[in-house]
């Protein structure tokens, strides 16, 4: 219902702000703003998506929870959506959507709102293998040279 509500009234809120400053500052700057916030807007979306990308490598890389940096990547991307979309109140909400402390503030209140069930990292059977690991074994060479191979030798065969 509330997907619904936002399809008829976002468009009618850009019309009439459209209206408003087209009559206030003309028609011409009116689009030249529209442009111009479209190219800040996706400047602004690559460089801050690029360190919520570095945030969420370093969190997977530390095996730490990467719920929040997904987070702001995701209002990142909406942000971006909502800022090539032409118009005034899309703009307003996409450039608030850049502000790191906004984004905070909306994830705080998501995650007050959605529970989490699990999160894993690594292995799901046991724990995770230890590293360099050195295997002691035995072997003896069953190769007999009187007899004729049936087949090309592999890689793991002695020639």
């Amino acid at each position: 219902m509330w997907l619904l509500v936002a399809f008829i009234a976002v468009p009618l809120i850009e019309i009439a702000l459209f209206i408003q400053a087209g009559k206030l500052i003309g028609l011409w700057p009116t689009l030249a703003i529209v442009v111009v916030t479209a190219v800040l807007g996706a400047t602004m979306v690559r460089s801050q998506g690029a360190g919520a990308l570095a945030g969420l490598r370093q969190s997977l890389n530390d095996l730490e929870d990467p719920t929040e940096h997904l987070a702001h990547g995701a209002m990142i991307l909406f942000s971006g959506a909502l800022l090539l979309t032409p118009g005034f109140f899309t703009d307003t909400i996409g450039f608030a959507l850049l502000i790191p402390g906004i984004r905070r503030a909306v994830y705080r209140y998501l995650r007050q709102r959605i529970r989490i069930a699990r999160f894993r990292v690594g292995p799901q059977n046991g724990p995770p293998p230890p590293g360099d690991r050195v295997v002691d074994a035995e072997y003896r060479d069953v190769s007999d040279s009187r007899k004729r191979p049936t087949h090309e030798p592999s890689g793991w065969t002695k020639h």
